[in-house]
């Protein structure tokens, strides 16, 4: 499949409606079943909207009734302008109206003293402003909306078959507090000179939030001005913006493994003190996300997207076979073993074997599984302290037998692996399982609309979500990945407060969420994945959810210290070297110590 494949991919994603998802395969995460309880996601409610107001035009001319004080209307202009990114002022709001100019000013004068309608000066001086829906207003009409479909669906549904059942009882919803409320405007705009200026990946959650411009636009009441690269240029422009006098961006967005480098090289702004004075919920977010984005306990980043790497699997091939979910390396390569039939082009599994970066995440992450961090971390209750990191604890860990036993196990999964293995990476991988070409793969969670909203993959609706299977020593583990928002030390310090309360709008739960249902499939929030709505959307939304409870999500196996993307880059070269049979694997183990330790000398850690 080429890249014009995954655009269509990517927009079956966004289009594709929550309702019509469907539930993952049994296995052992397995999407719960939501019939009756999905929520109202943000197209649902813009039609509800149309609907509301082609309503009352209907009613009007069919009945022979005055019409009242048209609030409703107004309401209904209003957060429909919101959703769809569009300014709201108050003459295009009485024209929207219908009603005489005083009789709207008098409404809408009346709504602002309610709490359901905020003016917002749009510039310094407050000679215009703008008007925008209260978080009060979207939650009641949200509500509305939800009791309208419930009431329509059982009283006026096919007289035929069964009826879906109201969600709620005489008034009182089973499931409101649990549906995350529509994404509201600030109640003052940003105060910034010029747009607001994010540096970011070209990614699924990044190009999400670049569809959504308008509406974070309005929601922030200034422009927005986004940058998007490709993970190693984003890299080098982050440290290249590091070195100018005053930065070019406001926000950038960085990989979780690197913030030990960028903070060690003061690259980014300590958040901590931005975090004390608002009511900062860090609990709602998966503890190995927050923990990645730290560097010597203070916090640099907030999450926007967490991405654990899992093995993916056909439940259906293996129920077939009658075949358990692989949860230890010796079951994986057996099964792979199994499914493996060149001849047939079926492969029994795919991963990251290109040389450099692409192996040397697989190295680190299999090795974890393995039981063996890939420095010498101190152990922590059941796995491995990656924040209190110095002295020894920097040793790297190639000559391990963690690291040995590693390297066979991949020496072996080669054997069961599509023939371009050893030039595959992360797009290349999931595309072989999404196209049915293995039965297996190392996947990161980022990627499965490939196969889990494309009606067309195999895959779609028969796949099985697990953590790394365990090596002989290890124990299973979902290696984390994603992305944090952080603020550049060189921004220049009247745009600090401005900027960190657009941090706290782009990633809290109402816009991760809008995020989800524009065709990212992460979360980096529990709130966000107890959403009816969101958790029907995509079966590995609540596996992963399920697996961050039970504590699978770490990320010491890629800890945030500042060589850690060299010491991949190593891992990944002379790895290659041994899976290509070109240098034996104790001869390359003791290569890519030296070279690390070289490395650690010279950074003076022992």
């Amino acid at each position: 499949m080429g890249k014009a494949d995954y655009r269509r991919r990517s927009d079956v994603a966004r289009r594709v409606s929550p309702g019509h998802a469907r539930r993952a395969p049994e296995g052992p995460y397995e999407s719960p079943d939501l019939q009756g309880r999905t929520g109202i996601s943000h197209p649902e409610l813009i039609q509800f909207l149309d609907f509301v107001e082609a309503m009352e035009e209907e009613t009007e001319r069919a009945l022979a009734i005055k019409p009242g004080n048209r609030e409703l209307r107004l309401l209904v202009n209003l957060v429909r302008d919101h959703l769809n990114g569009r300014i709201t002022t108050t003459t295009s709001l009485v024209a929207a109206s219908g009603l005489s100019y005083g009789t709207a000013l008098r409404a809408i004068g009346d709504c602002q003293e309610r709490g359901l309608i905020v003016k917002r000066p749009r510039t310094r001086t407050g000679k215009t402003s703008s008007l925008h829906p209260t978080p009060a207003l979207l939650e009641q009409l949200q509500e509305f909306a939800r009791r309208t479909r419930s009431l329509l669906t059982s009283s006026l549904g096919p007289e035929s078959g069964p009826r879906e059942a109201p969600d709620y009882y005489f008034g009182s919803s089973y499931t409101a507090s649990d549906i995350l409320p529509v994404q509201a405007a600030l109640h003052h705009k940003l105060q910034l000179s010029g747009d607001l200026r994010i540096l970011a990946h070209a990614d699924p959650t990044f190009m999400a939030m670049n569809s959504l411009k308008r509406q974070f636009q309005t929601i922030f009441g200034v422009g927005l001005n986004s940058r998007a690269l490709s993970i190693d240029r984003l890299r080098q422009e982050i440290l290249s913006n590091g070195d100018r006098k005053v930065s070019r961006y406001d926000i950038i967005a960085s990989d979780l493994p690197w913030f030990g480098e960028l903070a060690a090289k003061d690259v980014l702004l300590p958040l901590d003190g931005l975090m004390e004075h608002v009511d900062f919920d860090s609990p709602d977010f998966h503890p190995a996300a927050m923990a990645s984005a730290r560097y010597r306990g203070a916090q640099y980043g907030i999450p926007v997207q967490t991405t654990p790497e899992l093995l993916v699997y056909r439940s259906d091939q293996f129920l077939e076979a009658g075949i358990e979910e692989p949860t230890t390396a010796a079951a994986t390569l057996a099964a792979a073993r199994y499914f493996h039939d060149p001849m047939r082009e079926r492969y029994g599994i795919a991963w990251n074997g290109a040389r450099g970066t692409p192996l040397g995440h697989t190295f680190l992450m299999v090795m974890g599984a393995f039981g063996q961090p890939i420095i010498n971390l101190r152990r922590q209750g059941d796995g491995f302290d990656g924040e209190a990191v110095s002295g020894e604890n920097m040793r790297p860990m190639f000559q391990s037998d963690g690291a040995r036993a590693t390297a066979e196990y991949l020496m072996e999964l080669v054997n069961f692996s599509p023939p371009t293995i050893l030039s595959m990476s992360w797009y290349e991988r999931a595309v072989a399982y999404a196209d049915g070409s293995v039965a297996m793969a190392y996947c990161y969670t980022l990627l499965a609309p490939l196969f889990e909203l494309d009606e067309e993959s195999p895959a779609h609706g028969r796949t099985g979500y697990l953590p790394h299977p365990a090596g002989p020593n290890g124990a299973p583990i979902a290696p984390i990945g994603g992305y944090a928002l952080a603020i550049p030390a060189n921004i220049s310090p009247e745009r600090i407060d401005a900027v960190w309360r657009a941090i706290c709008s782009l990633t809290s739960p109402g816009a991760v969420k809008l995020y989800l249902e524009n065709g990212s499939a992460v979360s980096p929030r529990f709130s966000v994945s107890s959403d009816p709505q969101i958790r029907s959307l995509l079966p590995v939304i609540p596996a992963v959810d399920a697996m961050a409870r039970e504590g699978y999500l770490q990320m010491w196996p890629r800890p945030p210290v500042p060589e850690i993307t060299e010491i991949i880059a190593i891992a990944g070269e002379e790895l290659h070297d041994v899976l290509r049979k070109l240098t034996p694997i104790d001869q390359a183990l003791e290569k890519a110590q030296n070279r690390s330790d070289a490395l650690m000398r010279a950074r003076g850690y022992y």
